[in-house]
């Protein structure tokens, strides 16, 4: 932050800016402070991690962030490098001949996994300079939509529009991947999919207005699983609970809490939906009057954070009493300054020249970091017990880091952890 004595200093050159130190708008000098003010600006803001010129379907990084997948809105996959601030264009997977919908990069195994429209599914791994991919038996008849490792690694989930979900594992005999079915009590399109801490719950939201809690536990390649707060009898495929979306919207994302006792889900009605398994499965549900949500995830044991359609990413919590409420929104929309005297001289000789204003042509400029809607969010730094920074990644090509510590700094009362 800017301490007061550097917004004190100097008169050459004064600007507006908002500090969260103050109550109020201080004017602050530039000049020989342009490095220092430089600096607190890229505090202040989130960072722009990466942007590309289509919208991005889905993308994962690997586990120390060196290294991105991503889809531009097609049936490739990008694989990107970081080299200082930059990013560089690695390879190109094209096994996929429909829009990948999905896809998850292994932190441990360095495994990269992606499902796609054309009701198929590759693990791809690393082979010299190239990435060599290995088909999955997935045994669907309709477009693969999502696709999670399981936190062992040894074992992922397909969900897709064939009312099913497919848990596939590897078989060393045959050098393939073949799955199992989950099938019970689904109606609709499978959207999303989130793995318990366990490695033997999974965590589904679909069409049907459910989020819905499934035992995966595969006995061929795992111990038997323990009781959890969930249930005991966990039979591969089991239903170990079911949850209505109250307001009658699409469950578009999941998340599992760190411990795995607690579910959060958003529906397209708007509304977010946390359930504790330790509190009789009491589910609390906060219907905003934003647009739509597609995603979240849990910051911490109390905070989610969700994004979608308003291109903002907003910030709920479970206070002490027990109830979810809306916390702050993290990306605050800055009003900007009138202009000089000039102002309406030049708002006049533009109208002479264009026809138009300054005005009117950057009216289709959003206010917020985001320029269209919010497709996914994830842990980028951290865990969800402790997050350090989360990402976000749009249909307006940018992929963003929000540092949680300069946020909580940047907006006044907020306190995520």
């Amino acid at each position: 932050t800017v301490n007061r004595d550097f917004l004190r200093k100097g008169a050459r050159v004064g600007c507006v800016l908002p500090t969260p130190s103050l109550n109020a708008t201080t004017t602050i000098c530039l000049g020989t402070f342009k490095a220092d003010l430089a600096i607190y600006l890229k505090l202040k803001m989130p960072e722009v991690c990466h942007t590309v010129s289509s919208p991005i379907v889905c993308c994962a990084f690997n586990s120390d962030r060196s290294k991105l997948a991503l889809c531009p809105n097609n049936g490739e996959v990008h694989i990107y490098g970081k080299k200082g601030v930059a990013w560089n264009l690695l390879d190109v997977l094209k096994e996929h001949t429909e829009i990948v919908n999905g896809i998850d990069w292994a932190a441990n195994s360095n495994k990269i996994v992606t499902c796609s429209a054309d009701r198929n599914a590759y693990v791809w791994k690393r082979d010299g300079n190239k990435w060599k991919p290995t088909l999955v038996l997935l045994r669907m008849n309709r477009a693969a939509t999502c696709v999670k490792w399981s936190p062992n690694e040894n074992k992922f989930a397909v969900g897709c529009g064939a009312k099913l979900v497919s848990i596939c594992y590897f078989e060393k005999e045959n050098d393939w991947w073949v799955s199992k079915h989950i099938k019970k009590q689904i109606n609709s399109t499978v959207l999303a999919i989130d793995w318990h801490p366990n490695n033997i719950l999974i965590a589904t939201g679909s069409c049907d207005f459910k989020c819905r809690v499934f035992s995966a536990y595969i006995k061929e390649i795992e111990g038997k699983p323990s009781p959890t707060s969930w249930g005991s009898k966990m039979n591969f495929g089991a239903c170990m609970h079911e949850f209505s979306n109250s307001g009658g919207g699409w469950v578009h994302s999941v998340s599992f809490s760190f411990d795995g006792n607690k579910i959060a889900w958003v529906g397209h009605d708007s509304s977010i939906s946390v359930v504790d398994s330790e509190k009789n499965c009491q589910m609390l549900t906060v219907k905003s009057r934003y647009l739509p949500f597609a995603s979240c995830t849990w910051l911490s044991a109390t905070s989610v954070v969700t994004v979608g359609h308003d291109c903002i990413p907003y910030l709920f919590k479970i206070n002490a009493s027990g109830n979810l409420v809306f916390q702050d929104v993290l990306d605050k929309k800055e009003k900007k300054e009138s202009g000089n005297a000039f102002s309406a001289l030049n708002k006049f000789r533009d109208l002479d020249r264009m026809g138009t204003t300054k005005t009117d042509r950057s009216s289709t400029s959003l206010k917020s970091v985001h320029q269209n809607a919010i497709k996914g969010v994830s842990i980028h730094r951290g865990s969800k017990k402790d997050c350090g920074s989360f990402c976000t990644f749009g249909m307006d090509g940018k992929i963003i880091n929000w540092d949680v510590k300069t946020l909580e700094q940047s907006i006044s009362g907020l306190k995520i952890a």
